[in-house]
């Protein structure tokens, strides 16, 4: 039949096509619903635009502030936001059509517009209904929220979202970002780079709040170095919106300020992708947060046969968690028994600059479980590459079981910290204890020499420091 598969996706995202690609390759006739482009947010207005506007923005600033130590004169620097901003979406649009391509490669249906469950393992899409012989799969994603119950309600103008600072033509004079996890941070850092004066203000008592303490606080002082202006602990208590500027009320240690921007850009939080979509009819239960309620080792909901993955499935709301899991239920699906998903070891990168990048524990979370633990620390200032690159800012920390030598945690902050983090991520899927990681002989001169060491300091063996 025409509207008959074995497996229907809700959802083109990062969790969605890779979940249509995986069901495909083992034999399934797969359809993805997508409203929108292929990519989903990932691909065209989150992490990929994101990341090339980043590199514009470490350009700008090693050509402004370390070209002529490197023996490279350039003159005045200058900056153009809109033109970043387009090649930035050149990059968007390359890798969305390079899921389009990825879609006919593996022989998969693409129905575009929005899927609404039905009972039976239906989903209608306009007028037509489709039945997934298997499963459907919920992957539909998330979106930016803003705080209305304060007069911060996103209009596009003055108060924007990730979404539409994406699109702008130039830099805003003055901008203030509320919410400093990892988008925030991660535009603040752009936005500085173009000559915009960026306000990041956090409710939580430091910014990067879900990272090691070291981490944010390298990190804050890396951005008041450049300029940025971080209030941490700091509450929004009102916002008056008009249509070429805001002004914020906000509260820190006891005292209230008065902070008016340009535009404010809401970066406190994301809401999932769960309404009008047939849940209750199809039996699908979401939990007290909104995300659809699922058994945690096979993402099945509470509809048989109905799965759910990525940000609507819950936390960590990345996308290649949401990836894994596209591939683990896939494999589910047709029959096969795949490995448990390891939540505890999905890697968290934040790309500003230098990069934070962590795996596990944080060394609060270990005292709060009371876990016997050894710090092992390594700055990238007594590292050759590191100072052969003239990027000596952060450091590595690794967190050890005392007793076993496990790799409890491991926090990176340098500027390829993104790249290093696998190492770590693999030795924990696999168990390697620090003394393991320290007998693989690491290449000189690297910056991943700095993960070795981190792993002697441990143990108390450290050689360059």
């Amino acid at each position: 039949m025409a509207n008959s598969f074995d497996v229907i996706i809700i959802g083109g995202g990062p969790a969605g096509y890779v979940c249509a690609i995986r069901s495909a390759q083992l034999g399934m006739s797969t359809a993805v619903v997508e409203r929108d482009k292929l990519g989903g947010v990932c691909v065209n207005i989150g992490c990929i635009p994101t990341k090339a506007l980043l590199h514009s923005a470490y350009v700008a600033n090693l050509l402004a502030h370390d070209a002529k130590e490197l023996g490279i004169e350039t003159g005045p620097v200058k900056t153009d936001y809109g033109v970043a901003m387009k090649r930035s979406r050149k990059v968007a649009d390359q890798n969305s059509k390079g899921a389009e391509f990825l879609m006919k490669k593996n022989k998969i249906t693409v129905i575009k517009g929005t899927g609404v469950l039905q009972a039976g393992r239906k989903v209608k899409v306009g007028n037509d209904v489709y039945e997934a012989k298997k499963a459907v799969v919920i992957a539909t994603g998330s979106r930016v929220k803003g705080i209305p119950q304060i007069g911060l309600e996103i209009n596009r103008t003055s108060v924007i979202s990730s979404d539409e600072a994406l699109f702008l033509e130039k830099a805003p004079a003055t901008m203030a970002i509320v919410g400093a996890g990892a988008v925030g941070s991660e535009f603040a850092d752009i936005f500085n780079a173009f000559g915009t004066k960026v306000t990041l203000i956090e409710a939580l008592p430091r910014i990067l709040p879900l990272e090691d303490a070291e981490s944010s606080d390298a990190i804050t002082k890396s951005f008041r170095k450049r300029g940025i202006t971080v209030l941490a602990g700091a509450i929004v208590k009102k916002a008056t919106v008009t249509a070429d500027k805001v002004t914020l009320e906000v509260e820190s240690g006891g005292k209230a300020e008065t902070i008016e921007a340009e535009k404010v850009l809401m970066a406190a939080g994301r809401a999932v992708n769960t309404e009008n979509m047939g849940f209750k009819e199809a039996g699908v239960d979401v939990t007290d947060r909104g995300f659809v309620k699922v058994n945690r080792e096979t993402l099945e909901t509470t509809a048989k046969g109905v799965y759910c993955i990525g940000d609507v499935a819950g936390p960590p709301m990345l996308a290649h968690k949401g990836s894994r899991e596209g591939v683990h239920v896939a494999e589910l699906i047709a029959g096969h028994h795949p490995p448990p998903i390891r939540y505890d070891n999905v890697p968290s990168v934040t790309y500003c600059h230098p990069e934070v990048a962590s795996i596990g524990l944080t060394e609060d979370q270990c005292k709060e479980q009371k876990l016997e633990y050894q710090v092992g620390r390594f700055p990238f200032s007594a590292n050759g590459r590191a100072r052969a690159s003239n990027e000596t800012e952060g450091f590595v920390k690794v967190i050890r079981g005392k007793r076993y030598g496990e790799i409890l945690g491991a926090h990176i902050v340098a500027s390829h910290a993104s790249e290093m983090i696998h190492e770590l991520d693999v030795a924990r899927e696999n168990e390697f204890t620090v003394e393991e990681v320290d007998l693989a002989i690491h290449a000189h001169p690297t910056l991943s020499e700095a993960i070795a060491e981190a792993c002697l300091d441990s143990m108390g063996r450290v050689i360059h420091i």
